[in-house]
């Protein structure tokens, strides 16, 4: 196969993802995601993604874990690849309802993240933590989770324990 062909066909995007899963797998730092992957929803779903999270949440009596940010982040990828690694994957199962707010290009949704009192100004991804209630338990003020890509799954994995209930 011709490198011109190579780049044509969807292998590239294998070859990508293979890539990185071998970086994050052996402890490597992503320095640089592969291929973007859809993972936010369009803007205007947040509000009653959010109110269908607070209700499955009461229900089964876990938290909500809203994360702010858009398919164009960086660290927001990174942060979505470390959620379904274990033991991140099972923490969130067992403990939260997972919301991902899109928020444009830091220009949409600020009122969202405003209401749970996330700084959104200072980095993306944003998480907050929610009791079945819809309370704040945690609110990122100060952009802790806007260079994942330096940091670890067990960054993330002390985080959920942290805040599980």
């Amino acid at each position: 196969m011709t490198v011109k062909a190579f780049f044509r066909s969807g292998k590239r995007k294998a070859l990508g993802a293979v890539v990185l899963a071998a970086l994050l797998s052996t402890g490597g730092v992503a320095t640089a995601v592969a291929q973007a992957k859809h993972i936010y929803p369009t803007i205007e779903a947040a509000p009653a993604d959010i109110k269908a999270a607070l209700a499955e949440a009461h229900r089964t009596h876990r938290r909500v874990l809203l994360d702010f940010g858009g398919d164009w982040c960086g660290d927001c990828q990174v942060l979505d690849i470390y959620a379904h690694q274990s033991p991140n994957d099972e923490l969130l199962a067992k403990n939260f309802v997972k919301v991902n707010v899109n928020i444009g290009h830091i220009d949409a949704n600020l009122d969202i993240g405003e209401k749970y009192g996330v700084v959104l100004k200072k980095g993306v991804p944003a998480l907050a933590v929610l009791d079945e209630h819809g309370n704040v338990i945690f609110a990122q003020k100060t952009g802790e989770f806007e260079d994942m890509r330096h940091m670890q799954s067990s960054d993330l994995t002390a985080f959920l324990n942290k805040w599980k209930p």
